[in-house]
């Protein structure tokens, strides 16, 4: 059976009162869109056609080439923009998922559990449906004494028993694919709004004798749509408790999931564990017996087995095994930790290259080097990476040890097993095994601090 989706995704969201378009709203790190075509994707869906309206350009640009896109000018409702896809699929045979871009929660197991029932049925249309606590404004599942789907009644139409129920339609269905585009053509925009419902297929299909089925969903925030932003903030909740309890059932102690956040694509190691505050975002891979936190925050980040990581801010790098980083260090793009390092308190690395056993303590820039083995970094040292006009490399060999308060000058050589001085500002190359001062000889002038002093004190009197 060939499985086919169509996402509907032409709304404006006006709700959302945004220059962005809605299903561009990310929810853990992800456009809600995104969520959902990764969704069908993993329901093994072989096309997938997007509905696009407003924001046309900006869903096209973010997808690519993970779908098919069809546009819906006008919004003339959810019947409307199905048909829009029918240039597409109205020829295939087989099964097609319809879902919406703004429902960030629904599973792929869920969407199979659909399939799988739809198919064992001999259904021409299945609805997925959800038992809500408070079904108040939403069209409730009106089933039959054979547990069929009779009707979905919208909660104005409702009579006081059919209020009473609390299994409600998600909005997302899949049908046999010939037997939706005919249905679709018979369906009328004569109701209050003027528009084409695609719940009006149900009815037509029954009518005509056909088998419809309902698959409740095992948990109802499957079906929650993002309106507003309000909406936004409680499937960012939903989904981030999803995604916490996930990583816990995959061996990773999160001590207060509450304070942790993790985005969707995050992966995460056994036995390792994540203290409060924490935030671990976009493509971050974290290996085994890392602890990471409190307060860490990585964004694009590949940490090894056994490093640590605290109070620290960490974008588009690599730390290696065992390597310690923090308190209160930041490490920008391109930089690359080895195994068994320090990066210490108040340190930055930028589009830096640190070999395995280094040590950058704290207090200390290293911005655009290139750093060996076992080096150590003294306290306050900084590669001087630029000039105003070009980002210039330090390079620093095996070995060397760079003392506190050191300029180094770029572009410059420090050799393996070079010492530089404390204090010194180096702006010519190290040969290896040198060492390296550079800075004035110091003079002490007998009884001088008392004249400064007697000088500034009579300044100052004279000035009241």
């Amino acid at each position: 059976m060939k499985v086919m989706a169509i996402v509907l995704a032409a709304g404006q969201g006006k709700r959302m009162k945004s220059k962005l378009y809605k299903v561009l709203h990310p929810v853990c790190g992800k456009p809600m869109v995104g969520h959902v075509l990764q969704t069908v994707k993993e329901a093994a869906c072989e096309r997938t056609v997007v509905v696009v309206g407003h924001g046309a350009e900006a869903v096209q640009a973010y997808v690519g080439g993970g779908a098919e896109f069809v546009l819906q000018e006008k919004q003339l409702g959810t019947g409307h923009a199905v048909r829009q896809a029918e240039a597409l699929l109205g020829d295939e045979e087989g099964t097609t998922v319809i879902l919406y871009g703004d429902t960030p929660l629904v599973t792929s197991g869920t969407i199979q559990s659909l399939l799988g029932l739809h198919t064992e049925r001999g259904a021409a249309a299945t609805v997925l449906t959800a038992v809500v606590p408070n079904p108040q404004g939403l069209g409730r599942i009106v089933r039959g004494e054979d547990g069929r789907v009779q009707r979905i009644v919208e909660q104005k139409d409702c009579t006081p028993e059919q209020a009473e129920i609390t299994e409600i339609n998600t909005g997302m269905y899949c049908f046999d694919n010939k037997k939706l585009f005919e249905a679709l053509k018979l369906v009328t925009n004569e109701n209050a709004q003027g528009e084409f419902y695609l719940t009006d297929v149900l009815e037509i299909l029954r009518k005509a004798g056909e088998t419809v089925e309902a698959y409740v969903a095992p948990d109802f925030a499957e079906g929650v749509g993002v309106n507003d932003r309000v909406g936004l903030a409680e499937a960012e909740q939903l989904m981030r408790a999803r995604i916490v309890r996930a990583h816990q059932i995959g061996g990773v102690t999160i001590i207060d999931p509450a304070a942790t956040y993790i985005e969707a694509d995050v992966v995460i190691g056994s036995d390792t564990v994540i203290y409060p505050g924490s935030f671990l975002r976009g493509k971050t891979v974290i290996g085994e017996d890392c602890v990471i936190g409190p307060s860490a925050d990585l964004t694009d980040t590949i940490v090894a087995n056994g490093a640590e990581v605290k109070h620290s801010v960490i974008a588009e790098a690599s730390i290696g095994e065992g390597t310690s980083v923090g308190p209160f260090a930041y490490i920008r793009p391109g930089s690359k930790v080895g195994k068994d390092c320090k990066i210490g308190d108040f340190v930055e690395l930028k589009n830096a290259e640190l070999g395995d056993g280094s040590k950058v303590s704290h207090l200390s820039y290293v911005g655009d080097a290139k750093v060996g083995k076992d080096v150590n970094i003294g306290c306050g040292a900084i590669t001087v990476n630029y000039d105003g006009f070009n980002k210039s490399l330090t390079e620093i060999g095996d070995g060397a040890f760079v003392g506190s308060n050191v300029n180094l000058i770029a572009p410059v050589k420090v050799g393996d097993g070079a010492y530089v001085v404390a204090g010194s500002t180096v702006t010519h190359d190290v040969p290896a095994g040198d060492l390296a001062i550079a800075r004035e000889r110091q003079v002490n002038k007998a009884g001088y601090a008392d004249k400064i002093r007697a000088r500034a004190k009579a300044k100052k009197e004279s000035a009241k």
